[in-house]
């Protein structure tokens, strides 16, 4: 009779994306042109985020010189959208290792995708009018991540929170309504939409607004 204890198995998986939402990450090329990737290598912290980025790609490179961007937050009706920007990237020439996954170069990304830009208040990077919710964003700080210099982490603090009306909680100026936002998951190279609440959360029963990170408010807010 088998137990709890014996119910994992070992395995080695090539990836580790359990499920996060996805991102469309929107920076200014040297030209002066913007660029916008897909990503969910993201999580954050306060009015914070950690984003994590192949070190050659395009966004790594705007984020390292322009030191800003807008973290689009994609619903899941726009899945389709966001599939289309797949296997595309703004590098030219296309990396390496890139190239042997089947990228190809597009420089307009907002084209492929069929989304619009919409002018950000705070930073050059445009907004995505389409995405329920769009942050704009500077870096604070890029750590390296392992031991070959493929990959950094960026750390980049939040300016400006945008959201659509119909997410925004009823009555609130500082509050999402989580039964009308369906964000966006990618989990295993594959995308998914949220679910219904599974249960009563603990947590909730927290004010929001004690999770405050009042420096960065005010920042954002003298920005």
């Amino acid at each position: 009779m088998s137990t709890v204890a014996e119910s994992h198995v070992p395995l080695e998986p090539n990836i580790l994306y359990f499920g996060t939402p996805v991102v469309l990450v929107s920076s200014m090329n040297e030209d002066g042109t913007p660029n916008l990737a897909p990503m969910s290598s993201a999580f954050w912290l306060g009015w914070r985020a950690v984003l994590g980025w192949g070190a050659r790609s395009q966004t790594a490179r705007n984020l390292l010189r322009t030191g800003e961007c807008v973290l689009n937050l994609p619903s899941d009706a726009l899945a389709p959208a966001v599939d289309r920007l797949a296997l595309t990237t703004g590098s030219d020439p296309v990396p390496e290792g890139k190239a042997r996954r089947g990228y190809r170069y597009v420089g307009d990304k907002f084209r492929r995708a069929g989304l619009t830009e919409v002018p950000s208040e705070t930073v050059k990077a445009p907004r995505v009018a389409e995405c329920p919710v769009a942050m704009e964003a500077v870096v604070e700080r890029c750590h390296p991540v392992g031991d070959e210099g493929g990959v950094l982490a960026f750390e980049v603090r939040v300016r400006r929170v945008w959201v659509h009306e119909e997410i925004r909680l009823a009555g609130s100026d500082d509050h999402i309504d989580p039964d009308a936002w369906r964000p966006l998951i990618m989990s295993f190279q594959k995308l998914y939409g949220l679910g219904p609440q599974v249960h009563p959360s603990t947590l909730a029963q927290i004010p929001e607004h004690l999770y405050r990170p009042d420096a960065d408010l005010e920042r954002a807010r003298t920005t």
